[in-house]
């Protein structure tokens, strides 16, 4: 990977993922060859927080269809990264 802001594209905020940040897991979208050393690495150097498990999942392709047209959306991988106790929340709805 180039750097640690490379390893997490984007936070996945879904009504899912919110509740389990009540939990401390957070849910990232991950490079593909993203591995957990990295993903720890990362949330722990661009947050300040200690990260005490990640857990991947590769999610697949899905066929789609639009109109005569199909083909399939993109496989990407996401990381659910829990924290440890005495970690402060990660705040992503700060500028809102």
């Amino acid at each position: 990977m180039k750097s640690l802001h490379d390893v997490l594209k984007r936070p996945v905020i879904t009504e899912r993922t919110t509740d389990m940040m009540a939990e401390k897991k957070y849910v990232f979208e991950v490079p593909l060859k993203a591995n957990k050393t990295e993903i720890k690495q990362a949330v722990e150097k661009v947050f300040g927080v200690k990260v005490e498990a990640v857990n991947t999942v590769r999610v697949p392709a899905k066929p789609k269809r639009y109109g005569k047209y199909s083909g399939y959306t993109s496989e990407w991988k996401k990381a659910i990264v829990k924290l440890t106790d005495d970690s402060k929340e990660l705040a992503f709805y700060e500028g809102v």
